[in-house]
């Protein structure tokens, strides 16, 4: 029996499967958006992907080390679902495209994503 403990900002015991799944979840979509975004810049399109990259990243690593995870999975829920409204507006029901044949890899990846993050946070705000 080890004796050792935690003494970092990450405490794994805290950690369980969904939050994990939820993490990766946040940096696919985190990181898809900000290369996006680079792409985009200076345009406000861009700086709203660079944006939207920066919150995924940044609520991915508060919930790792355990700041107020409660409030970020109810902020997260809204702020998710707010991007998948706005990418189908902005894109097919406003824009040119058509659904589903001009999806695109990356927006499909995206959010694939985004739809399941949604079930993890909702998950973690059951339990």
């Amino acid at each position: 029996m080890s004796t050792a403990t935690n003494s970092g900002l990450v405490d794994p015991d805290t950690l369980g499967p969904l939050h994990y799944a939820g993490v990766a979840l946040a940096v696919v979509s985190g990181l898809l958006h900000i290369g996006l975004g680079v792409g985009f810049v200076p345009e406000p399109l861009g700086l709203s992907f660079l944006f939207a990259g920066v919150v995924f990243l940044a609520a991915g690593a508060a919930v790792v080390v355990n700041y107020r995870r409660g409030l970020l999975y109810r902020l997260g829920i809204p702020f998710t679902a707010g991007q998948i409204v706005l990418w189908y507006y902005l894109n097919f029901a406003a824009g040119p495209k058509s659904f589903p044949s001009d999806v695109g890899t990356l927006g499909a990846v995206d959010k694939v994503a985004q739809g399941l993050l949604l079930v993890v946070l909702v998950l973690l705000v059951r339990k």
